[in-house]
């Protein structure tokens, strides 16, 4: 007799998460996906398809699909409330857990051109999700078990993202839950489809080592002051931090402002060091007109206007985030004229740096298929890391973003 394998799926953003909507407003370049109560969400196309991906691909058309249809069907993930459930019929009024989310963080960036440098009039900004959203969604097969587990258990890998943003710093996220349940035809025909309906079987996924990225990690503790600007100012400051809110499912609202140690600016520091240092390696020099190299197998590459496509990076970045102890050092400047080399009048401005000199742990995953010389310049860039050689963040012209540590391989030292 034919059975029905069932999933329930709880997880929980460990990095904002970002599943845009292909649209825009009036407020925002690129809001998020939303159902029908204006609650995020995602597709379950979504989700497919980044299983499928990493899927046996000797099996992969078979069970996910090609010409024949799918053997898997994958719900939506629907945003979970206060009470650890989804909301699938139409609200009339939201609960003041869920009014948080209709507000979300915005994150800027600058387009960058094929040659690696900012496109003129190219800011544009994101809606993301806050750190600690969950999500349920279920996942349904009929018979073959193994590779229904073998599904699951994709959802345990070290690389797995949802949504846009991976390489600078979103999608990552954690597992909170599997519950399954196996039904005939007979029992299934009194199985409602509801996400609120509890299975009982708690399945347990079998992690196993990437075996298509390296894991490094960076102990990093900073040497003074640091400060990634978040272009705005406070009653005390001109420019001031990043800091980010975080969902916290306990207490049912949103925590204290935490620092952030935005991705993008860790991947562009990191990514022009590597192509220093693989420029050096191949002997490239700005003289021979070769030394302008850059590492596309690892970072990609933007399209052009003309006949170049763009290349996705083989490199997965994590945001960090740590509790603000509001430990803080202002420093007073002045602008200085750059054609007299005088101070301008009337130009005092301030600038607010972290003081806290807590450990942070940055990961980053890279594909097991860089080597050689390009290999070796991305592990000697994370090296001039630990060892004080390049700074992260603003002010560093002034002393400030010098960080020193050690740097793991899989969790080995190097």
């Amino acid at each position: 007799m034919k059975t029905r394998q069932v999933a329930h799926i709880i997880i929980e953003a460990d990095t904002p998460l970002k599943v845009g909507s292909n649209a825009s407003d009036f407020l925002q370049d690129n809001p998020i996906q939303k159902d029908w109560n204006g609650l995020p969400m995602i597709l379950g196309t979504s989700i497919a398809g980044v299983l499928r991906k990493d899927f046996n691909e000797n099996l992969v058309d078979d069970i996910f699909g090609k010409d024949n249809g799918s053997k898997v069907i994958f719900s939506n993930a629907l945003l979970l409330d206060e009470n650890m459930q989804v909301n699938e019929g139409l609200l009339q009024k939201k609960t003041p857990f869920l009014q948080l989310f209709d507000i979300l963080p915005i994150r800027e960036h600058t387009s960058m051109t094929d040659k690696g440098v900012v496109k003129e009039h190219a800011k544009f900004d994101e809606e993301v999700l806050y750190k600690g959203t969950r999500f349920k969604f279920s996942i349904e097969m009929i018979d073959n078990e193994q590779s229904f587990e073998q599904i699951l258990d994709l959802l345990s890998i070290a690389s797995f993202r949802l949504g846009g943003g991976s390489s600078k710093g979103f999608g990552k996220l954690k597992i909170l839950s599997i519950k399954t349940g196996i039904f005939n035809l007979a029992s299934y025909e009194n199985y409602t489809s509801t996400l609120n309906h509890q299975l009982s079987i708690e399945y347990k996924v079998q992690s196993k080592a990437s075996q298509t990225h390296t894991k490094y990690t960076l102990s990093l503790t900073p040497d003074d002051f640091f400060i990634f600007g978040s272009s705005f100012g406070d009653d005390e400051a001109d420019s001031t931090p990043i800091y980010e809110k975080v969902v916290d499912y306990d207490s049912k609202k949103l925590s204290d402002k935490q620092l952030l140690l935005p991705a993008s600016s860790i991947k562009g520091a990191i990514a022009h060091r590597t192509t220093f240092h693989y420029n050096s390696l191949v002997g490239n020099t700005i003289e021979d007109k070769n030394g302008f190299y850059t590492i596309e197998a690892i970072f990609g590459s933007a399209k052009d206007s003309e006949n170049k496509t763009g290349k996705k990076g083989k490199v997965i970045f994590c945001d960090c985030f740590k509790k603000d102890k509001k430990e803080t050092k202002t420093f007073d400047h002045v602008s200085i004229d750059r054609f007299t080399g005088g101070a301008l009048d009337g130009a005092l401005f301030q600038e607010k740096t972290i003081a806290q000199k807590d450990m942070w742990e940055i990961e980053i995953l890279l594909s097991k298929d860089i080597e050689g010389n390009e290999l070796q310049a991305f592990e000697n860039t994370l090296t001039d890391i630990t060892t004080g050689m390049l700074p992260f963040g603003g002010m560093t012209t002034k002393g400030h973003g010098f960080f020193t540590g050690e740097l793991l391989r899989d969790g080995e030292k190097i």
